[in-house]
């Protein structure tokens, strides 16, 4: 514990925010059903006695109130609510006892805070989560053409799917319903609009890639194989401090260490925890998969990217890249599951990562 006198917990939501603060030396306690305007919460926290530390968990409502509590000299942390210790008998929760609870895990320490992303960082992970979006709904705008052709026994045998010579034949359907016409025609617009939404903001994420603080960290993270510029930027702006990691522990923040259920002289693993940043362990996964490919010379694409990245950079992602191969060739003479090994092989990914992104 800090010098702090007064602890005080909020509970926040989009409509209210619930404050229990605790004086430390009297014992005193004050309570408060207030707006989610910061301004009067900071009215209310400055007229505690003093020197105040405020908490409250991280959700929906974002940084803003601890971003105005800090700038005016009020000391604020965002609480992890995964960490959040919480009695196994306790059985009534209501917005006053879970500030309560704060409070009193504020006073005795047991707060685990989260990391707070700056105003860019915010932003610029906005933009990817948007791109993110737009991943998924493409996904599902596809899924949609596709199966409404397959309905009526219509099948695309042309060569791969969703390219130029697809989309001029997805185009030239015609139906004798117009009923039918309408919702094929809807179903294809929708597609349209979703695909030109993604690349808009993927030349946006290329622009900022390029020129933005996160531009040397995104160009060593491209000496790896399977990290472009887009996945490069995300993991970036996703993770954000890196050195609050180690090689060993950035794979339980993005969920891919395996659960465990150990007593005694038993040892019990199981699948992997998926929790922290679920964005960064996908992207994690999937770029684990260029790895179960050969690995000799690198192709022009991965040469011009090592071209914008130090030579420090280049020779790691060199090691990085023909150390992960090797792992997937191990896993296959194993007989190891393809999913069980792409997932091994994305939490070592991450660690080489980490290293490249520390890398001066």
């Amino acid at each position: 514990m800090g010098n702090e006198r007064t602890f005080v917990g909020l509970d926040v939501h989009a409509r209210s925010v619930t404050g229990h603060a605790l004086d430390a030396v009297t014992g005193e306690v004050w309570q408060r059903k207030l707006c989610p305007d910061p301004g009067e919460v900071l009215r209310w926290v400055s007229g505690l006695p003093g020197p105040v530390k405020v908490g409250y968990e991280a959700g929906p409502t974002g940084y803003g109130l601890y971003r105005c509590l800090n700038d005016h000299g009020v000391l604020c942390v965002v609480a992890a609510p995964s960490k959040l210790h919480r009695p196994h008998g306790d059985r009534v929760k209501t917005d006053a006892r879970d500030a309560e609870l704060l409070a009193h895990l504020l006073k005795l320490g047991e707060i685990v805070e989260v990391n707070v992303p700056s105003v860019e960082q915010e932003a610029a992970r906005d933009l990817v989560r948007a791109r993110e979006d737009a991943r998924a709904d493409l996904m599902r705008t596809r899924h949609r053409v596709s199966k409404m052709l397959l309905r009526q026994g219509i099948v695309y045998s042309g060569g791969d799917a969703w390219t130029k010579v697809h989309d001029s034949w997805l185009r030239g359907q015609r139906f004798d319903q117009q009923s039918r016409q309408l919702a094929y025609d809807s179903a294809y617009e929708a597609m349209v609009l979703t695909v030109d939404r993604r690349d808009r903001l993927d030349r946006a994420i290329d622009e900022m890639a390029a020129n933005s603080s996160y531009t040397p960290v995104v160009r060593r993270l491209g000496c790896l194989r399977g990290i472009s510029t887009l996945t490069g930027f995300a993991l970036a702006v996703e993770i954000g401090d890196w050195q609050r990691f180690t090689g060993a522990t950035i794979g339980a923040f993005v969920g891919l260490v395996p659960t465990e259920s150990s007593s005694g002289q038993s040892r019990s693993q199981g699948s992997i925890t998926k929790t922290g940043n679920t964005h960064a362990r996908r992207l994690l996964v999937e770029a684990a998969w260029h790895h179960a490919k050969p690995y000799r010379v690198p192709g022009k694409t991965m040469r011009d990217r090592w071209e914008l990245a130090p030579p420090a950079a280049r020779v790691r992602g060199h090691e990085g890249n023909r150390r992960l191969h090797q792992r997937w060739q191990r896993f296959n003479a194993r007989k190891k599951r393809p999913a069980v090994a792409d997932v091994a092989i994305a939490r070592e990914l991450a660690g080489w990562a980490w290293s490249l992104a520390l890398l001066e």
